[in-house]
């Protein structure tokens, strides 16, 4: 009967060590991660602009130099350096004292030389009727005829040298020829100026609107010739955003306006040219530019953000969701792509979901719970964003 009893409890041990054993495999076994929040867009064949991005320069529409016209003393320099002046302001200021002299010289000679035809007029009159009746010789009166018309020329001479006296005078101060950002003064007050030569005192840029200058292959200059909606294209210009927390630019726009007759051998390229609306004057002569030309709105695509795409050794690839929902490596054909979209030759069909975010974290075959943002990040979406679906 004891015999029994420890048998029995034996048994009860063995169970209840059996049930603890696997109570503590069911805890220790792993469990599921949970999907992965991830945002996706949803490809699809439309209509997409091609915009084709080159780097180039600004450049002044209009440089001019502003000079000395007649000889002089500088008295003042009436501008500050670097602003932006309007036509017909003046700029320099050269001494006046011999010029306004001349003037009044020229006047008086004016009123002399007058005074004298006024004596010649009245001698051919007092003349004439003596003549007619024999009292006078005809030659004394021819005399004083030839000397009215003397004096009559002499006044048209008097005339001009009064313009040109009051031209020197007027020249003594410089204005601005145009309406343009203005250089440093080249010439400090007290120098002399404009004795045989013309003295460069100061240049003046006009840059609104302002060009841009990119350089194209021959190969693309063909494809705009053959591809673009219309001769003129647009055109956008933007400076690159190193610092765009602290400098806020925007977009520059206009159209391409030029486009040179021959091909560069040295590079192979051809120069182009946008001129830029720059009402602010943000834009500055000799800025490093991406201009971007706007080819044609008419073509259908399927097109993806570039910072989506790998490469590995098989090629291009992006993450897709698959069955389950799931992450799956699917292997693309790249096209045409620029900073903002690329498009797809192969691989994506319409509808499929495209893994945009987290992409670092992803492996193939882990879950994830995609959240659908094709209304605000698809390429179509960022195009409007930024402004770049021309009218």
């Amino acid at each position: 009967m004891q015999c029994l009893r420890k048998l029995v409890l034996s048994l009860f041990l063995f169970a209840s060590l059996s049930a603890c054993n696997e109570n503590q495999q069911a805890e220790q076994k792993p469990q599921q991660p949970p999907p992965m929040p991830v945002e996706v867009i949803t490809v699809k064949q439309e209509n997409i602009p091609i915009w084709l991005e080159y780097t180039g320069k600004t450049e002044a529409t209009r440089r001019i130099e502003v000079r000395a016209r007649i000889g002089g003393r500088l008295e003042q320099v009436t501008f500050n350096e670097g602003d932006v002046v309007e036509q017909g302001q003046i700029l320099f200021v050269i001494e006046k004292d011999s010029y306004e002299a001349a003037l009044a010289k020229a006047k008086a000679t004016l009123q002399k030389n007058k005074a004298s035809l006024a004596l010649a007029k009245a001698d051919v009159a007092r003349y004439k009727p003596l003549v007619a009746e024999g009292l006078a010789p005809r030659a004394t009166l021819e005399q004083y005829i030839a000397r009215q018309g003397e004096l009559e020329a002499i006044i048209i001479g008097d005339e001009a040298a009064i313009r040109d006296a009051r031209l020197n005078l007027d020249y003594t101060e410089v204005v601005a020829p145009v309406t343009g950002r203005i250089s440093r003064k080249l010439v400090d007050v007290g120098n002399i100026v404009g004795y045989g030569e013309t003295t460069l005192l100061t240049t003046i840029i006009v840059d609104n609107p302002i060009y841009s200058y990119f350089n194209p292959t021959e190969e693309e200059f063909q494809i705009m010739r053959q591809y673009r909606d219309k001769d003129s294209m647009d055109a956008r210009v933007r400076v690159p955003d190193t610092m765009a927390q602290i400098v806020n630019r925007p977009h520059f726009t206009g159209h391409v306006d030029f486009t040179d007759n021959k091909v560069d051998p040295m590079t192979g390229t051809i120069t182009m040219r946008a001129i830029i609306d720059n009402p602010e004057h943000f834009l500055l002569e000799g800025t490093f530019v991406y201009t971007e030309i706007f080819l044609t709105g008419k073509s259908s695509f399927i097109t993806i953000p570039p910072e989506v795409v790998f490469d590995d050794q098989l090629g291009s690839y992006v993450y897709t969701v698959g069955e389950q929902n799931t992450a799956t490596k699917t292997y693309i054909e790249r096209g045409h792509d620029n900073r903002y979209m690329l498009v797809v030759q192969k691989g994506l069909d319409e509808g499929t979901r495209v893994i945009i975010n987290g992409l670092a974290r992803l492996q193939e075959g882990i879950r994830v719970e995609p959240d659908d943002v094709t209304d605000t990040k698809s390429v179509l979406a960022v195009f409007k964003e930024k402004g770049m679906i021309p009218k």
